[in-house]
């Protein structure tokens, strides 16, 4: 993935953990703070940039040449935000704020490293800054997994110019995947497991990192329901799939409660025979799509239905 692509970073803060200092200088007209992260006290706003919805190259390794050694591409609404910090503010001060505000927040840090020796050569390009001692540099990526849509966070910090330090904070906000564009019907079911055995149902839905069948799943269960009483012979698993954030084995247990779940509705709500049906959790054993994107990630996480 060529880095002259990459059109913004990510990142994201809570409350820099040190007190509070007067601004002694203006910000860039037009910009602000994003919500979700406050700025290093008495820092100022010298660029800045917002866009409703554009995609993003995440570094996740170091940079060789004109490629990472491991990136992950997201979509969202980006911001871009680079400060200059306070005088007399080092870059592990600065740096080492935003590192346990992020924690603190629960973001899980993707990514980290210290100078040219562990980011590569022309990886303060990337955002356009310079200045200081190359050695210093700090990088690190994050993530924020929520319901509404994960959050991405990178988060960039230089020796700048005159002896004050510069920071710059990305950050995009991914929105889920719209549902209840297409709707499935027992026919279809039908003709897919005739075909091939199995089928990938998406309209089964469920809260991030829950088993509870969420209310919207409705119409696609009383499909399941129509199928399995118009073919009473047939027997199906009832299979659970992830995606590979987490643990291995919070995610078989994870998948494996989901479809126990489906089971149960099918059973209790819509009166299918339970003799008809088998639950089983795989975890990401058996993924679709790279988990390395959204989407991917999105198409790995899904109940199938086996014939037995």
């Amino acid at each position: 993935m060529n880095v002259k692509n990459i059109t913004s970073l990510l990142i994201l803060m809570i409350l820099p953990l040190s007190a509070h200092l007067s601004f002694a200088q203006t910000d860039l007209e037009g910009s602000k703070d994003h919500p979700l992260i406050s700025r290093y006290p008495g820092s100022v706003i010298y660029r800045y940039d917002a866009k409703e919805f554009d995609e993003y190259v995440l570094p996740l390794g170091k940079l060789q040449g004109q490629d990472f050694q491991k990136s992950r591409k997201v979509e969202g609404k980006t911001t871009r935000i680079a400060y200059t910090t306070p005088e007399g503010r080092s870059i592990f001060e600065v740096y080492h704020n935003y590192e346990m505000a992020l924690k603190n927040a629960g973001f899980k840090i993707l990514y980290s490293g210290k100078g040219e020796n562990e980011l590569g050569d022309g990886f303060d390009m990337i955002y356009d800054m310079g200045g200081g001692d190359r050695d210093q540099y700090r990088f690190l990526s994050a993530q924020l997994s929520r319901p509404e849509g994960d959050v991405y966070v990178a988060l960039f910090v230089t020796g700048g110019n005159g002896g004050q330090s510069q920071n710059e904070l990305d950050i995009i906000e991914t929105k889920p995947m719209e549902t209840g564009l297409v709707t499935i019907n027992a026919e279809a079911l039908a003709n897919d497991i005739a075909k091939s055995g199995h089928v990938a149902i998406y309209g089964i839905y469920f809260d991030t990192g829950k088993s509870d069948v969420k209310p919207e799943s409705d119409q696609t269960l009383k499909e399941i329901a129509r199928l399995l009483e118009k073919n009473p012979g047939l027997k199906l698993y009832v299979v659970g799939h992830t995606d590979n954030v987490g643990e291995l084995a919070y995610n078989m247990k994870l998948s494996q409660d989901r479809a126990d779940a489906v089971v149960k509705v099918l059973v209790s709500t819509h009166r299918v025979d339970p003799n008809q049906l088998k639950a089983y959790g795989v975890g990401p054993l058996s993924p679709v799509a790279s988990n390395e994107t959204d989407d991917g990630r999105a198409k790995n996480r899904r109940v199938e239905l086996v014939k037995q």
